[in-house]
């Protein structure tokens, strides 16, 4: 009787089930795969970082001089004048169009000096500022400028009127209303979507005359 005697390797790899090609085929698919592995890690995005939460800014405290009164106010020190008037003192004569300072719109004056209400910083106003609220005289009687707007019918829609009475004034105590080609040159800043323009121009050469007076 012949007695067959067993290699004690491959019993041994015979019992853990797992052959040498299977050993072999294994590892080399492990190393083909470790770069692919790493390439797709590497190009994996970031984890940003959580969005930082910025802490409300404190209201400072502004003392304006507006159409003859002075108000008191606690904002935003980025507040913009136009919105210190708009939303804060409730006086929205001033009208917010492009936004940017490319309309006039919000033109109003301080210290009688034209200046775009959206592009000016509340806390940075150091003269009294007038809106086209405080044209009229207490009576009720019209600014000139006001009056000759309505004589000329210098408005339609009526949007950008504010703005350019204010501007029209400031035209006039600038002295560039000496004719009217003068006059559309100071004007240009101020966009009237309705073309009122020729009508606007008439207003500024009627009213400049009681205005010097």
């Amino acid at each position: 009787m012949t007695t067959k005697v067993l290699d004690r390797g491959a019993l041994g790899r015979a019992g853990q089930g797992l052959s040498r090609r299977s050993l072999l085929t294994s590892t080399a698919t492990a190393v083909a795969l470790a770069p692919a592995a790493a390439l797709a890690q590497s190009r994996a995005p970031a984890a940003s970082p959580p969005p930082q939460v910025s802490e409300p800014r404190a209201g400072v405290s502004v003392d304006l001089v507006v159409n003859d009164r002075t108000r008191q106010l606690t904002i935003d020190p980025r507040t913009t004048l136009l919105d210190a008037l708009r939303e804060h003192l409730a006086l929205t004569g001033s009208k917010k169009g492009c936004d940017h300072g490319q309309c006039g719109a919000c033109t109003v004056l301080v210290d009688g000096k034209r200046v775009l209400g959206c592009l000016t910083l509340a806390v940075a106003v150091r003269g009294p500022v007038t809106t086209i609220e405080g044209l009229a005289e207490p009576g009720g009687k019209l600014h000139p400028m006001q009056q000759a707007f309505i004589d000329q019918d210098a408005f339609q829609c009526g949007y950008c009127t504010p703005g350019q009475i204010l501007s029209a004034i400031g035209c006039v105590n600038e002295g560039h209303a000496g004719s009217d080609a003068e006059i559309r040159e100071h004007m240009s800043g101020n966009l009237c979507r309705c073309a009122a323009y020729p009508h606007i121009v008439k207003a500024i050469d009627q009213a400049k005359g009681d205005m010097r007076s």
